[in-house]
């Protein structure tokens, strides 16, 4: 764990954002809602080689270890984006995709994939 403080100390690179979220689906328009900024401020990352601000570069390895998770726990990927996108009623009657724009969200919904896990049910 000590490493993934200094990977998001460090920054993650744009390269790496966008193969993550070409393996996991996640479109521009939807990071952009989870990170709090614009699309074109990603598109900037791109353009100038930067590196992801530690408070975003948090958030994208957040998100990367649920959908590991959430793969893991369904064992199927396509089940799990499927899961992702269908509004449940542990979570508020929301999708809980729409939960990934705050880390209390995202701990929210780590924590129903492992009642999902353990076979308990809301």
């Amino acid at each position: 764990m000590a490493r993934l403080s200094n990977v998001v100390r460090d920054g993650l690179s744009y390269n790496y954002f966008s193969t993550l979220s070409d393996r996991i689906h996640v479109g521009m328009q939807e990071w952009a809602d989870y990170l709090h900024i614009s699309e074109r401020t990603i598109q900037r990352y791109k353009k100038e080689g930067k590196v992801f601000d530690p408070i975003y570069s948090e958030k994208i390895i957040l998100v990367e270890l649920l959908y590991k998770k959430g793969v893991d726990v369904f064992g199927i990927d396509d089940n799990f984006y499927t899961w992702m996108d269908t509004k449940s009623i542990a979570l508020g009657g929301v999708k809980p995709k729409d939960l990934l724009d705050t880390s209390f969200g995202i701990t929210m919904v780590y924590d129903e994939l492992g009642r999902i896990e353990h076979g308990i049910f809301a």
